[in-house]
């Protein structure tokens, strides 16, 4: 199965990019599903569905082609509600009117994490051949993908020794407190949401799935595109192509295009420095936005030329571990990252590496969680890790 998520600064046009792309896979024999994890769902727009509005579940609207824009409140309601009614109780026990506290339970962004819960459920399954994904804006889109991790951590380090503390003194800290300690069922919903997350970063970070930026020639969304380049390699992520649009095109003699043309021009030319070892495709200007399927497949269909927009990218990935004589040497594709932007810490069996303001904690595997950092660099776009094989003493 390929997996292909489309993200970028709102408004750049990737819903129509994301639509056009799906729309091709299915004409060309692929069963294909497009779903948006975007709250503000356009692929209704897109597609030009009109009176008949897409529902919660995919809906077949040309041969091959189903869409969905996921209903992420019924989802929240299904994988957030246990947790979110043990919330309320504790809040509720502070004095806290129920609308308000209803209000406070609900994490922002959460709806879109879940919405990432109904592509696990399409991934795992073999309805489709291609699964193509409108993501929601780049920051929101990198918060998404950070979250799993993050979870994990707290998974594997807190949660196992406060589940059994509470277990332990649940009646003493309900009396003592006077606010509900979490039952069972609690811990299990957040352990359900756990692993959940967790499948959903394992087949994202997969060879078969990719990341496509959309921008558009500005300076300003050039500079977002760059740094997520960077978070999503941090991540684990593969971006495979960046599709750059609404570039006006050569030509046409009045003097007001003639000055976006050479705009753009040198932003273009950014573009290709910025990103060169991934295609990037240039969608041209137009007087209005492609709607409906056959429009979205001649948008997609011209700005990818000749190439495959479903092809697997080769190589290795934005992380490999390589053996070495004295050890081993972990290798992290941060484009754009100077050393300057790169923080590195050992604590135990994890390495802390923090870009900017994102961090990730990697769990070394057990053969490195045995050998020391002995050393690290930031050049050509990588850090790469120098790990060194801890001599035991000797006795004798």
């Amino acid at each position: 199965m390929r997996i292909v998520l489309f993200t970028g600064k709102g408004g750049v046009g990737k819903t129509t990019a994301a639509a056009g792309t799906a729309t091709l896979s299915a004409r060309a024999g692929r069963r294909t599903l497009v779903m948006s994890t975007d709250a503000a769902h356009s692929l209704g727009d897109a597609f030009g569905t009109g009176a008949a509005p897409l529902g919660p579940e995919p809906t077949e609207i040309e041969p091959r082609l189903w869409v969905q824009q996921i209903d992420a409140q019924r989802r929240f309601e299904r994988s957030w509600a246990e947790i979110q009614g043990y919330l309320m109780s504790v809040l509720d026990a502070a004095g806290v009117d129920p609308i308000t506290a209803e209000e406070l339970t609900v994490i922002p962004g959460a709806e879109e994490v879940l919405a990432l819960l109904e592509l696990r459920a399409h991934a795992v399954g073999d309805r489709w051949d291609v699964i193509v994904v409108d993501c929601a804006p780049t920051a929101e889109t990198l918060r998404l993908l950070a979250l799993p991790e993050a979870l994990g951590w707290y998974m594997t380090r807190v949660f196992p020794v406060e589940r059994r503390v509470v277990k332990a003194l649940r009646p003493v800290l309900s009396r003592a407190a006077g606010v509900p300690m979490p039952g069972d069922s609690v811990f299990e919903a957040v352990q359900r949401l756990h692993d959940d997350l967790g499948e959903v970063q394992q087949i994202l970070s997969g060879a078969s799935a990719t990341v496509r930026l959309v921008l558009t020639p500005e300076t300003v969304v050039v500079a977002e595109a760059r740094r997520s380049l960077t978070t999503l390699s941090l991540y684990g992520y593969r971006v495979d192509g960046v599709i750059a649009n609404r570039v006006f095109p050569e030509g046409g003699g009045d003097a007001w295009r003639a000055g976006w043309v050479a705009a753009q021009r040198d932003v273009l030319a950014e573009v290709a420095e910025s990103f060169p070892v991934v295609p990037v495709w240039r969608s041209s200007y137009q007087p209005g936005e492609p709607v409906g399927p056959d429009a979205l497949a001649a948008f997609a269909a011209a700005a990818y030329g000749g190439d495959d927009p479903l092809a697997a990218p080769d190589g290795d990935g934005p992380l490999t571990i390589t053996r070495t004589d004295t050890g081993a040497v972990l290798r992290i594709d941060l484009p754009f990252a100077t050393r300057a932007d790169v923080d590195l810490a050992r604590h135990g069996d994890e390495l802390v590496v923090t870009v900017g303001s994102y961090r990730r904690l990697f769990a070394l595997p057990a053969a490195l969680a045995r050998h020391e950092v002995a050393g690290a660099r930031v050049d050509d776009g990588s850090l790469r890790v120098r790990f060194r094989i801890v001599q035991e003493a000797t006795h004798g």
